[in-house]
């Protein structure tokens, strides 16, 4: 089993920026991917960036690309994304998510983080 646990979500301004920590335990060395996914109130969750736990290769979403980046401390077992230039679009629950192995489906989630973007 992993365990994950989300923070640093909160309220911005449009233009802003916010940087979101998911911090693993539990079963953490049989992490194959993370990943960020977020949920706009009234919309599907979404694919947001994954991270390669060893390699740190990474995959982003189109509305991610050129503003948030994903990283990792595999030291720290935490992931992070740091999301530059906000918009009120971003406003969302953000959830953060791994799995054991390639092709695999995300079977570990966390309980969520909010940000909210002002305008």
């Amino acid at each position: 089993q992993v365990q994950l646990v989300e923070s640093g979500g909160g309220l911005v301004q449009a233009g802003g920026s916010l940087r979101l920590s998911c911090e693993a335990s539990g079963r953490t060395f049989g992490i194959y991917m993370m990943a960020w996914f977020r949920q706009a109130p009234g919309k599907e969750r979404e694919f947001v960036a994954a991270i390669h736990w060893n390699s740190g290769s990474t995959v982003y979403a189109e509305a991610a690309k050129g503003r948030f980046t994903i990283s990792r401390d595999n030291a720290k077992n935490t992931m992070y994304l740091q999301m530059n230039s906000l918009s009120p679009e971003d406003t969302a629950v953000f959830y953060c998510a791994a799995n054991e192995g390639r092709g695999q489906a995300y079977e570990y989630w966390g309980q969520g983080t909010q940000v909210t973007v002002s305008s």
